[in-house]
């Protein structure tokens, strides 16, 4: 006989999965600098720049545009896409993949072209998408920066691009390397014209990108701490079989190798263009 019965009756139900969640859980995060827990909305209201340390977190094209834009922008070229010339595929189709990355970014490619104002001036401004297919540059990306360069040479606005990219887009092969020289010739034309560009490049801006565009500004920009070059320090120490420098193609290191202009933090960066459009345009009107 045994010593009691238990009552499965009473016994109590497991929670449902939503309920067995912290309360907590997403209102923090950890740095990737100096791993100290940071307060999510803090670090929203920072700019995504950690306060402790000034490690700037990667982000989006959308968040780039809504903060160096003064309020809203025209959006160009939005329907672009790729038609994959060459039906390329690796562990999947391409045209699944930009698929898949088109439902998660709601972007129809890597890039987004605005137009709108900077502390009261006019600017077109092209910021690349890391998330999608690492913010690699194939058809669509050349195309949409090369209208983006020919609007603001017709309209003789001043140009700024956001370079985050893993480089061009194997899944194009040639045609996405032939957007290096279409890209690079349009913006001799504007160079002509003394229309400003600004390059502003972010971590990380590497291949293809940083060999045409991205280091052709009149002034190239930097955020601190940004992976900055064309192979990977790891693809260049096999090569040449040499221990590279310490801060090897960060920003910093690139400025003082003068290979860059200046690195400005991400909250002084909407003031420092709009001093740089000052010098080259004059003061808005």
């Amino acid at each position: 006989m045994p010593w009691f019965t238990r009552d499965k009756t009473s016994r109590p139900s497991t929670p449902p999965e939503e309920e067995r969640k912290v309360k907590t859980e997403g209102l923090w995060v950890k740095c990737e600098g100096c791993r100290q827990i940071i307060w999510r909305k803090a670090l929203g209201e920072n700019l995504q720049v950690c306060t402790k340390c000034g490690f700037h977190f990667k982000i989006g094209a959308v968040s780039r545009l809504r903060q160096l834009f003064d309020g809203d922008w025209e959006e160009f070229d939005k329907g672009l896409t790729s038609t994959d010339p060459l039906g390329f595929v690796d562990s999947r189709r391409y045209t699944e993949r930009l698929g898949a990355m088109q439902k998660a970014t709601e972007l129809r490619d890597a890039v987004i072209s605005a137009g709108g104002k900077l502390n009261g001036r006019h600017v077109h401004l092209c910021a690349l998408e890391l998330k999608f297919i690492g913010g690699s540059m194939g058809a669509v990306v050349g195309e949409k920066i090369t209208r983006a360069i020919e609007r603001s040479l017709e309209r003789r606005v001043p140009l700024i691009i956001v370079s985050a990219s893993g480089g061009a887009r194997m899944q194009e092969g040639a045609v996405s390397l032939m957007q290096m020289a279409k890209i690079s010739a349009a913006l001799m034309y504007l160079d002509e014209a003394r229309v400003p560009f600004l390059s502003v490049l972010t971590d990380p801006t590497t291949g293809g990108v940083t060999a045409s565009f991205a280091m052709l500004g009149d002034l190239n920009i930097a955020e601190p701490g940004a992976l900055i070059g064309f192979a990977g320090p790891r693809v260049i120490e096999q090569t040449i079989r040499q221990k590279l420098p310490e801060g090897f193609q960060r920003a910093e290191f690139l400025l003082a190798k003068g290979m860059l202009d200046a690195v400005v933090k991400r909250v002084e960066l909407k003031n420092y263009l709009a001093k740089a459009l000052d010098f080259f345009c004059g003061p808005a009107v």
